[in-house]
């Protein structure tokens, strides 16, 4: 398998059938442009054919995982249907490439984690979260719902109360807690980080790779149930780039204020 065209991946092959893929824009956070964004909708369907991977391991460059969306790109989808239609294409495509994936993803959630990159992290088989690990879903930041990954997986790792808080408030929260409610897997110090991730997915890489894939295909049906609820919110999430809360998101984001939402008063 080739991976030279992709942009803002890099990828690293380990022993045992183990591949380190880096999100790599470390000048802006990781933060997801266009072309990012289609890279991680993409990479999964690579993956899938790419005969000497057995696990992969995905993390970021510098001291954030993906902080979010570029603001930029948000921009551009304001208002525009052929690029909300984009973006919204490309949305599903993470998730579901992910769930689809018989091949076990880890996440080693080493910073910052928002947006389309929380959606990688927590959509992730199993999620390795450093101490120093901040995140929130951030959609409420905007002004737009809940949508990317959030309510097709919340409910079903902390369970709905604490879903819901989360997802309304876009709270942040640490490492400790994540693994405390059940958003991630296990929380590590941030110096062994990389080395918990990757003695996990030693451990399955060298495991029987017929019964991890089919184990991991048949847990995943439990968020195949959550679709149309994941379809939902994402329909809403795109439905609120035409609105004023938007550019007033943004504009709070920029200018690092608490926002003055338009709509509904």
């Amino acid at each position: 398998m080739d991976y030279s065209s992709y942009q803002h991946l890099l990828f690293e092959r380990k022993e045992d059938g183990i591949l380190l893929i880096t999100i790599n824009r470390p000048e802006v956070l990781n933060a997801t442009n266009n072309r990012l964004h289609w890279e991680l909708s993409r990479v999964w369907l690579d993956v899938a054919d790419d005969a000497e991977t057995n696990v992969v391991v995905v993390t970021g460059a510098g001291r954030a995982f993906s902080a979010g969306g570029d603001l930029e790109m948000i921009e551009r989808m304001a208002g525009s249907a052929n690029n909300i239609a984009g973006a919204w294409k490309e949305a599903g495509d993470i998730v579901y490439n992910m769930t689809n994936l018989d091949k076990p993803i880890i996440s080693a959630i080493n910073g910052v984690a928002v947006g389309a990159g929380l959606a990688v992290a927590f959509m992730a088989d199993i999620s390795i979260a450093s101490e120093a690990m901040r995140i929130t879903d951030g959609h409420l930041r905007l002004g737009v719902a809940a949508g990317d990954h959030a309510v097709i997986i919340w409910p079903l790792l902390c369970g709905m109360a604490k879903a819901k808080y989360y997802l309304l408030t876009a709270d942040f929260i640490d490492g400790k807690e994540a693994e405390r409610i059940g958003l991630v897997s296990l929380c590590v110090p941030a110096d062994q980080l990389m080395p918990k991730a990757m003695e996990v997915a030693r451990k399955l890489a060298r495991g029987p790779q017929q019964a991890v894939r089919f184990t991991k295909r048949a847990l995943n049906n439990w968020i195949r149930v959550a679709g149309p609820a994941f379809d939902a919110s994402l329909a809403l999430e795109m439905l609120g780039f035409f609105s004023n809360d938007l550019a007033e998101g943004v504009k709070a984001i920029r200018e690092k204020r608490q926002p003055s939402f338009p709509g509904f008063k």
